[in-house]
């Protein structure tokens, strides 16, 4: 029998979510190898929005770096000449990568766990910059549809929806599924728990923070309530 203990990531990444701004050359993201006594190998990598790995537009240096115990280190998202055959009027969906490759063991017949973390990587035209403390959440869409909602994104921007309950609701969360809308899209959600008359939506921002936003529905279409 091999011998194991639960798997605690030592490699961690400042944040849960990039978002490139076109008009950035670079961005860069901190890591850091959280055990104080091994070294570990850090590899990070760039896919598709299909999960394939890429050498472009978007490419991340270094690719291989050694991040002492208890020490920091720096990944840079570098832009490629493709970068030009990207759409300029939405944002285009990527992920980011990171892997921390442990040390060899010295002990045998030892089980080694490389832990990985993905997170959404957003490149973000220049000519759809927003203003400062823009809310673009604010303009879905949402209307009751059968036994669900019909909600419309015209945005340019992805917009993720991480929960969804009633107002009279007390409960942190509920059971809903996150969804991710794209620009310019819409999607049906279907209820399968529970009914819904004032929805609340809760949306992840640009920092991975949360924002709920509350809903007044009447007949079919329902109408942001605002707060007084």
């Amino acid at each position: 029998m091999l011998p194991f203990s639960l798997a605690q990531a030592a490699i961690s990444l400042d944040r849960t979510r990039v978002i490139f701004g076109g008009d950035n050359k670079s961005v860069s993201l901190n890591i850091r190898n959280d055990n104080k006594e091994l070294p570990y190998l850090a590899q990070a990598w760039v896919e598709n929005e299909q999960s394939q790995k890429v050498s472009g537009p978007i490419v991340v240096l270094p690719p291989l770096q050694r991040v002492e115990p208890g020490a920091g280190g720096q990944v840079k998202l570098v832009k490629t000449p493709e970068v030009a055959s990207l759409p300029e009027d939405r944002e285009s969906l990527f992920y980011f990568n990171l892997r921390e490759v442990p040390p060899r063991s010295e002990q045998a017949n030892t089980m080694q766990i490389a832990l990985q973390t993905k997170i959404k990587l957003f490149y973000r035209p220049k000519a759809i910059t927003p203003n400062t403390g823009d809310v673009w959440q604010e303009r879905l869409a949402v209307s009751i549809a059968g036994h669900g909602f019909q909600i419309e994104n015209p945005t340019p921007y992805y917009v993720t929806i991480s929960d969804m309950q009633d107002s009279s609701d007390k409960r942190e969360s509920s059971e809903f599924t996150p969804v991710m809308l794209p620009p310019f899209s819409s999607r049906q959600i279907a209820l399968t728990a529970g009914i819904i008359t004032s929805p609340v939506l809760t949306f992840i921002n640009d920092y991975g923070g949360y924002q709920k936003q509350k809903y007044a529905c009447e007949a079919t279409r329902c109408q942001i309530k605002k707060s007084r």
